[in-house]
């Protein structure tokens, strides 16, 4: 193999290192089986939601891997594989790739990295079934309103009861 040819590889190598340990979180998969047009709809879905999906020979992801510091994940290198890669959002590539898995019984869900750790493939699938960002928000604003919220209904109570009283 050329020198020319070593250093791209070292050069690819290093670069998905980089994005192991900046991620968010990332999943892995096996997409053998999807077609073209799966495929593209997949991609799609991730891109909207600012995911980075590639395709990466198992031997470079191993490589990198072992120099981002992530034992352990060496045993999902096999066969097909692809790697989505979420630098904000924890929980979207994991849903996304889990509710298209759902339509699309060849995508299966292989591992992954949450947070800098090596996570299973069920504990993928656990991290897609948790509500996105947009709905923790809304819930964590729902416990926030619900004091003033009966406060209010407190207040109003009792001055109708003060009414009814003056009347």
């Amino acid at each position: 193999m050329s020198q020319a040819a070593i250093a791209k590889k070292q050069a690819i190598v290093e670069d998905v290192t980089v994005k192991f340990t900046d991620a968010a979180s990332v999943v892995i998969v096996d997409y053998r089986g999807l077609t073209v047009d799966q495929v593209t709809e997949l991609r799609k879905q991730l891109r909207e939601a600012g995911v980075e999906m590639k395709v990466i020979k198992n031997s470079i992801l191993s490589r990198a891997a072992e120099a981002a510091n992530l034992p352990g994940l060496g045993d999902v290198f096999k066969g097909p594989t692809a790697v989505a890669f979420s630098n904000e959002d924890v929980i979207a590539p994991a849903k996304i790739i889990n509710d298209f898995a759902v339509k699309a019984e060849a995508l299966e869900i292989k591992g992954g990295i949450i947070e800098g750790k090596v996570s299973s493939k069920e504990e993928i699938e656990a991290l897609a079934k948790l509500p996105n960002r947009e709905g923790l928000l809304s819930m964590l604003l729902s416990v926030l309103q619900a004091p003033v919220r009966n406060t209010a209904l407190i207040i109003k109570a009792v001055a109708e009861q003060k009414e009814e009283e003056v009347a």
